[in-house]
């Protein structure tokens, strides 16, 4: 039997403990190193020369996206996957546009993570059910993602590293939307949304409306 063989990048030691044991209860998979940032990942690829990397996003010294960036560039053959909590558009097609093969969230399930697996180590792609939608709510709308950006890009003043879709979360917000209409107004599902507000109250260091509204205006922000 052919074995396809992985590398797992994830900053925390609990979550890929959980993702390997999920992996090696399959007969084809094995995992053959494991590493905690995007620097790992580079030197383990070139190191290791696995089927398959599968990364998470955000860690320490290189993210995931830039990591998949520099392995597509260099040629490396590694097919990527990115396992993320964030269903976050600007994310999504970050990571496409960086070469990755898969994007999942980390509470997809076993059967379809395995599928993932499989799909795009035969040479496909893979993207669960809601990163589906907003790659073709992208291609149908090719001109959201670059408006978006640009008008977001007038914003110097940001200390608290939000991404251009949270800035345009907070704008909404501050409008009295609730997470419900933003939802609608995005086209992003409601989960999405409500990661996008308590990363602004988390990276904002606020815990209630009023106070984000002044730090907000305080930094020039909305």
């Amino acid at each position: 039997m052919n074995r396809t063989t992985i590398v797992l990048v994830d900053d925390h030691s609990l979550v890929r403990d959980g993702i390997r044991a999920l992996l090696e209860s399959e007969d084809d998979l094995e995992v053959i190193g494991e590493g905690i940032d995007g620097v790992e990942a580079i030197n383990l690829v070139a190191e290791k020369k696995p089927d398959v990397l599968i990364i998470d996003i955000r860690m320490p010294n290189m993210t995931g996206i830039q990591a998949v960036e520099q392995l597509n560039k260099s040629n490396s053959g590694v097919k990527s996957i990115i396992l993320s909590m964030h269903d976050s558009e600007e994310y999504i097609l970050q990571s496409v546009a960086a070469g990755a093969k898969g994007y999942l969230l980390k509470d997809t399930g076993k059967a379809e993570f395995i599928k993932a697996i499989h799909v795009v180590q035969e040479g496909g792609t893979y993207y669960s059910g809601d990163i589906s939608k907003v790659l073709v709510n992208n291609l149908l709308n090719p001109q959201k993602q670059a408006t978006a950006t640009s008008k977001k890009s007038v914003k110097t003043d940001n200390p608290f590293d939000l991404t251009n879709k949270e800035i345009q979360v907070l704008e909404l917000v501050l409008s009295g939307l609730t997470n419900k209409q933003i939802s609608e107004k995005l086209q992003n599902s409601k989960r999405t949304v409500e990661t996008h507000r308590f990363n602004l109250m988390r990276k904002m260091e606020v815990k209630n409306l009023m106070d984000l509204s002044k730090k907000a205006q305080e930094f020039n922000l909305a």
